[in-house]
This record gives structure tokens, C-alpha cells and sequence, in this order.
């Protein structure tokens, strides 16, 4: 059961955070995070994925401006894991984009639509969402 949250004219800005809590399917194929302006101007599209053709299981970080993908960020350790509980911190912090993992890892990544404003969030996929908070 995939599922689907889109919001719209919110507002996060650096130093706030993202805090999103939830259990990974157990049949999870991927799941993802998009923050940024609309759906066509993502700052950050995080993206785990379980069953990569290319590397199995990865965390794929993106950005996508004016509706086209720039180059993939792959990270080959990926924490998070099927049937699992899963808590994950998101932050814009300026220049840049962290993400806080269960653990302990954070990935970094650029803030190539050089936003400071976040209006747009949604999360879709292979995760049963249980809380979400911004702070």
C-alpha cells in the first residue's frame, strides 16, 4: 500500500527542520522525500531505494529545476531496512541540505536551487508515515 502526502504552501527555512517518523513496508521498493518550491522545483529529492538495478540497496539524493533531474548523489550504505521502524531528520542548513539517519549517519547535499525557503514537501511510497513535525 503506497502511499501519498503532498503539501503546499508551507514554510521551512534554514535551521528548521524536518522530523519524519514511520515504518518501511515490508515489501518496500522505495520510498521518497521531495522538498522545495513545487513539484517541478525539488531542492532535495531523497530517495531510498531497496532493489536498485545498478546497486541494490541505496539512498539516492537529487534535485530537479524547472522539471529536469540534475545528476544523482548515491550513497551504497543505506541504514534503513524493510519492516522496520524509521525516524528521519531533514534540514536545510544554508548552502546545503542534511539528512540525520537511525544510525547516526547524515548525508549532505547541495543546495543547488540555492533556496532559502521551503514551501513544497511531499512524501510518497513504501512507508506507513506515523508522525511528522516541523521544527
Amino acid at each position: 500500500m503506497s502511499m501519498q502526502l503532498e503539501l503546499k504552501n508551507v514554510y521551512l527555512k534554514a535551521g528548521d527542520q524536518l522530523k519524519i517518523k514511520g515504518e518501511i513496508l515490508r515489501d518496500a521498493e522505495r520510498f521518497q522525500i521531495d522538498l522545495g518550491c513545487g513539484a517541478d522545483d525539488v531542492a532535495l529529492h531523497f530517495n531510498p531505494r531497496f532493489h536498485d538495478d545498478t546497486d541494490g540497496s541505496v539512498l539516492v539524493c537529487n534535485s530537479k529545476i524547472a522539471g529536469c533531474w540534475g545528476d544523482e548523489k548515491r550513497e551504497i550504505h543505506n541504514p534503513l531496512e524493510r519492516g522496520t521502524e524509521v525516524k528521519i531528520v531533514l534540514k536545510l542548513a544554508g548552502d546545503q541540505f542534511e539528512v540525520e539517519l537511525p544510525d547516526g549517519q547524515e548525508i549532505q547535499f547541495p543546495n543547488r536551487n540555492g533556496i532559502d525557503v521551503i514551501s513544497y514537501i511531499k512524501i510518497a511510497g513504501d512507508l506507513k508515515l506515523t508522525s511528522f513535525k516541523i521544527c
